[in-house]
């Protein structure tokens, strides 16, 4: 474990050092289930003392004022100016594709609701009113009577263009209390499944929430906090932002280490506690190890080996992904000891 001593590695600068934005997710960032994450309230409202903080959420069954209030609840300062939804974002696409004021076929809860009227568009759930759109989002009400209605309204007719569709966005799965349910995207699926097309999307890993954060705030110098790869990283690269995982949601060690190059965050961090704190660097060493801190890997053609595990499980995490990253080899055809991806944060 020793083979080239014990040296420290260096610290980059803290995350959260030189920004002028923060943007953070909420499930999985800020709360579980109905309690705050342990500590996130207190450092992301130490963080607002110093940048400006916005929140991006991809669900669209609330309203930003709802949101905002559930946030302050938990001990936030926040307003609703401050929440950028996927509906927001979904109907900014709506208002570049159809007329003001068009009638809007709506998959989904208030949080469409409210946007779409705000915008001045008629709202209706019956594809019998020859809507102009079809927007989808998700809602816990959400049934097969509304999805069926979208895929009338969607389906084919001889002489008129395909219909415009905007679902808000494609998460999988969303965290609740007893664990993961069913989301959006799921409920997309199902219509894309009857009328054998896909909609274009307005959320997270989309960059149309991205924009309309950057434009509300009136800077792209900003920071994407975040615990899925599939959404919230993704959505930072394309959005040409950097992005800092947090392992208190969703997406694990064992995900992180096999993330495709477009998923991969910035930094990895056990907590928000961290924003603040210099980041350990990651070198290269003349062999081809990864080091971080005092941890080590190295890749051996298509395995990694463990030089030295370092002074924490995080360390090795970082350089057990750095290595695995760098190879270049497709995650499927490597050995990898579970010591480098063992979640010590679930």
């Amino acid at each position: 474990m020793g083979l080239f001593g014990t040296k420290r590695t260096g610290f980059d600068p803290a995350p959260l050092e030189g920004r002028e934005l923060l943007l953070a997710d909420l499930d999985g960032v800020v709360y579980r289930g109905p309690g705050a994450i342990p500590g996130a309230v207190e450092q992301l409202n130490r963080a607002a003392d110093s940048v400006r903080l916005g929140y991006l959420t991809n669900n669209a069954s609330r309203t930003d004022e709802t949101v905002a209030a559930h946030l302050r609840e938990l001990g936030l300062r926040v307003e609703a100016r401050d929440v950028v939804t996927s509906p927001q974002a979904a109907v900014a696409l709506l208002a570049r594709t159809v007329p003001a004021g068009s009638r809007v076929l709506v998959v989904g809860g208030d949080g469409l609701v409210d946007e779409l009227e705000k915008a001045g568009f008629a709202v209706t759930r019956s594809a019998y009113d020859d809507p102009a759109a079809v927007v989808q989002g998700f809602a816990p009400h959400v049934g097969w009577e509304h999805l069926a209605e979208a895929s009338f309204a969607l389906a084919e007719r001889p002489g008129r263009d395909p219909l415009p569709w905007i679902a808000t966005n494609t998460d999988w799965t969303i965290p609740v209390a007893r664990g993961l349910a069913p989301g959006n995207g799921t409920l997309v699926s199902a219509v894309h499944t009857a009328v054998q097309r896909l909609p274009v999307f307005a959320g997270k890993p989309e960059t149309p929430i991205f924009e309309a954060a950057f434009e509300r705030f009136g800077t792209r110098n900003a920071l994407m906090i975040g615990d899925r790869l599939d959404t919230d990283i993704k959505g930072a690269q394309a959005a040409g932002i950097p992005s800092l995982q947090v392992l208190t949601g969703v997406d694990r060690p064992k995900q992180l280490i096999a993330a495709s190059q477009d998923m991969r965050p910035d930094y990895i961090v056990a907590s928000l506690a961290e924003l603040e704190r210099p980041y350990p660097r990651t070198e290269r060493l003349k062999d081809g190890t990864m080091q971080v801190g005092t941890a080590k890997v190295r890749m051996e053609g298509h395995i990694a080996s463990v030089v030295a595990e370092g002074d924490s499980p995080l360390e090795l995490l970082r350089a057990g992904c750095a290595a695995v990253w760098a190879s270049g080899l497709a995650i499927y055809g490597l050995k990898i000891p579970e010591i480098i991806y063992e979640d010590h944060w679930a």
